[in-house]
């Protein structure tokens, strides 16, 4: 009896021994049969798109992969009271110095079709009206006192442009009265926080900063001639 059983352990062990070393192979897969060769080797996806670079190499090709993927990113724009507050809130992200600056942002174009001074809100009422019926757009200004509360209907970079919308509005518009070209004074300085590189890493950090303190948190860099 003990040597049945004997010769049963050692007939177990002799075909578990054959089986792990896949001599059953295809009836009885071994175990772990994918990871063997040439199975591992077969399984491989364009193989000859693997490149094995020396730790140098490798180090230079991450640092590229990131500085690739990285977005310009801005906050603002903030006015002067609220830039100092704006810089303090970046602190928590541990940017590295040099990778962000304070840059102004440029005033937005200062000569205007503009129609006003309306201080009687009746009748700047009844041509808030008639400027919708015709589908043109315009901005209620409300400073300065000389010309608040008008209404700018374009704003152009100079006054010769200026002047030749004036015209293109008068003519579409022949019976628009009271519009005139006129040069809106500068507006007060506004600036622009930019992180000009910022990888995933920096991105991640900057999402997390508070919002309210950054006039609505960072976005991508808008194209600005």
């Amino acid at each position: 009896m003990l040597r049945a059983g004997v010769a049963l352990l050692l007939l177990a062990n002799a075909l578990f021994f054959a089986w792990a070393r896949g001599w059953l192979d295809p009836a009885f897969p071994p175990p772990r049969h994918a990871e063997h060769e040439p199975q591992r080797l077969a399984a491989q996806v364009r193989p000859q798109n693997v490149v094995v670079l020396p730790p140098k190499e490798a180090g230079a090709a991450v640092t590229a992969a990131r500085a690739a993927a990285a977005l310009c990113l801005e906050a603002g724009p903030l006015a002067e009271a609220d830039i100092a507050a704006a810089e303090a809130a970046l602190a928590p992200a541990q940017l590295a110095e040099g990778t962000w600056a304070r840059e102004p942002a440029p005033p937005p174009p200062l000569w205007a079709v503009f129609a006003g001074r309306w201080p009687d809100a009746t009748a700047r009422g009844a041509r808030v009206e008639e400027l919708r019926k015709l589908k043109i757009n315009f901005e209620l200004i409300e400073a300065p006192p000389e010309l608040a509360p008008g209404l700018v209907l374009q704003r152009h970079p100079d006054r010769a442009a200026a002047e030749a919308a004036l015209a293109a509005v008068n003519a579409a518009h022949a019976g628009l009265k009271g519009l005139r070209v006129q040069q809106l004074p500068a507006p007060p300085p506004r600036w622009w926080l930019r992180v000009a590189k910022a990888d995933g890493e920096v991105q991640t950090r900057l999402q997390a900063l508070p919002a309210a303190a950054l006039a609505g948190g960072f976005k991508a860099c808008a194209a600005r001639p």
